[in-house]
Formats: structure tokens, C-alpha cells, sequence
């Protein structure tokens, strides 16, 4: 996977990230149309059975996380990876830290990934987060959060690498939201090569007196019908 050349800085400079924003704002996501071509998704997906590049592999029904598996890349991440995780941060953060400041957390996230990293390492965060979903027919996951520890950045991205209704059916991403009393839920489309940036846990959201509050998000994938699902996803901050 080393050989494959995503040149992040450019698919990213191409991005409207205030749009981005404003629709992380209202609903909780945004979708990033056309991040990887054809070509790349399917060399990202096709690494999932070299073992090498992993440090384990996750068989959700035992844990009762939904069907399907995963596999957790091991450090050093592919180069591939490891460059669009570093430059989808430095996207991201100004958003991170907007959210920070309205909900008056009192912390801020440094403007680079490797200092956030070594923030997470500091406290034993020491494994690596990105990786690599297998879904086949009448796999799904169950809504959940992806918390590993005391320092989570709030947003994450996951990019679809196999082709709707070509490769597979079903299996659309799916979020579930939740601020005081009210809840919804969303289903975002995505095609091959798309990444969705959504919120890890929470968001604020205006609440009943015109201030910022913690909105919940939750987030999932609704049953394959049939064919095979691939999905990388890439988190921010590092696993106990």
C-alpha cells in the first residue's frame, strides 16, 4: 500500500471546509464527495488480507458490535494512510476547536496531529485507530461511539472504497443524534470514494435558552442485502 499515492494536500485544498462546518453544525456530518479515485479504493481494499500491515482483527458478533469484522492497522501506518490522517487533522481542527470553545470545555487541540498524538501517548494512548471494515451479505454495525480513552478528538472520517449496488447492496451509513429531548436520525448516501466527516460523540447544538449544549452522536451501518463492503476509517486520536 506504500506505493499508493493519495497527494492529500491537494484532494483536500479542493474541499469547501466551510460548508464543511456549517453542515458538521446542523446535522452532525458532511460528506467529502470523490476524496479517492476508483483506482485507489479498490488497492486500499485490496490490502485487507495482508496481515502485515495490521495489528489485529476484530470479529464483531463476539462482542456483540453488530456482523462483520475489522482490522486495526499497526504503526508504522501504510504511508498512504498515515499522510491523509496527518493532513485531514489540520482540516479538521479549527472545527474541533470551535466546537470546544462554544461548549466552553476549556481545552484546545494543538494545530498538528503528531502533537495531539503524543498528548494521547502520554496517558497510554498508544495504538493506532485507523482501519479497514469487511461487511458481507447480512452483515451491520451497531450504533456506537468510537472512544478509546481519555483524550478523543470529536470528529472522524470514514471513506467508502467498494461501489454501491455494483459491489454490494444495502449497507448505508447511518447517524443517530440526540440533544436534550429531541432525537433524529440521518442516512447519508455515499459513493465509491466518498469520505463522510462526522461527529465522534457529541456536537453542540443550541439549546432551549440560545446556549451551546452537548448533542450526542452515535453512528452505524444499516444490513449489507448481498456483495461485499470495504471501508477505511480514520480516527484521530490513539487506543489505550
Amino acid at each position: 500500500m506504500n506505493a499508493i499515492n493519495l497527494e492529500p494536500s491537494s484532494i483536500l485544498n479542493g474541499v469547501d471546509w466551510g460548508r464543511v462546518a456549517d453542515e458538521l453544525r446542523e446535522r452532525g456530518n458532511s460528506c467529502l464527495p470523490r476524496l479517492l479515485s476508483p483506482e485507489q479504493c479498490q488497492a486500499i481494499a485490496g490490502s485487507y488480507n495482508n496481515d502485515l500491515l495490521y495489528r489485529t482483527r476484530i470479529v464483531m458478533a463476539k462482542h456483540g458490535f453488530g456482523k462483520g469484522e475489522y482490522k486495526y492497522f499497526a504503526y508504522p501506518l501504510p504511508t498512504a494512510i498515515e499522510d491523509l490522517r496527518h493532513a485531514l487533522y489540520s482540516k479538521l481542527v479549527p472545527i474541533a476547536n470551535q466546537w470546544v470553545e462554544q461548549l466552553k470545555m476549556g481545552t484546545r487541540y494543538p494545530d498538528d496531529l503528531g502533537s495531539f498524538l503524543a498528548r494521547c501517548h502520554d496517558v497510554g494512548q498508544l495504538r493506532p485507530t485507523p482501519l479497514l471494515l469487511e461487511y458481507s451479505s447480512g452483515d451491520y454495525n451497531c450504533l456506537h461511539q468510537d472512544l478509546y480513552g481519555e483524550h478523543v478528538f470529536p470528529l472522524q472520517v470514514a471513506i467508502l472504497l467498494s461501489a454501491p449496488e455494483q459491489d454490494f447492496h444495502g449497507g448505508q451509513f447511518v447517524m443517530a443524534m440526540k440533544s436534550g429531548s429531541s432525537s433524529f436520525a440521518d442516512v447519508v448516501d455515499l459513493q465509491q470514494g466518498d469520505a463522510v466527516v462526522f461527529a465522534v460523540n457529541y456536537r453542540p447544538v443550541v439549546g432551549k435558552r440560545g446556549t451551546s449544549i452537548k448533542g450526542q452522536a452515535r453512528h452505524g451501518v444499516s444490513r449489507i442485502r448481498a456483495g461485499k463492503r470495504h471501508t477505511l476509517g480514520l480516527i484521530f486520536h490513539d487506543s489505550k
